[in-house]
């Protein structure tokens, strides 16, 4: 199977970019989520529970956004 995108650029250049850069996306959204683990994960002593949990809720909802669009990390 073969898939070949044509934009007519420099008209479709947003939707040039939106093509290619889907793993510069992908691979953003992973240092986020690999971020907000180890905030969770090796979290000190002297965090919060406020800031804890916003960590927390803050990957949850990234997930939820994630799923909501069919994307996986």
């Amino acid at each position: 199977m073969e898939a070949i995108l044509k934009f007519n650029l420099p008209e479709d250049h947003t939707e040039f970019e939106l093509a290619t850069k889907g793993s510069d996306w992908f691979h953003a959204m992973w240092e986020l989520d690999q971020w907000l683990r180890s905030q969770t994960k090796h979290a000190p002593d002297t965090m919060s529970a406020d800031t804890f949990t916003a960590f927390e809720q803050t990957r949850d909802k990234l997930h939820e956004i994630l799923q909501d669009n069919s994307l996986k990390l």
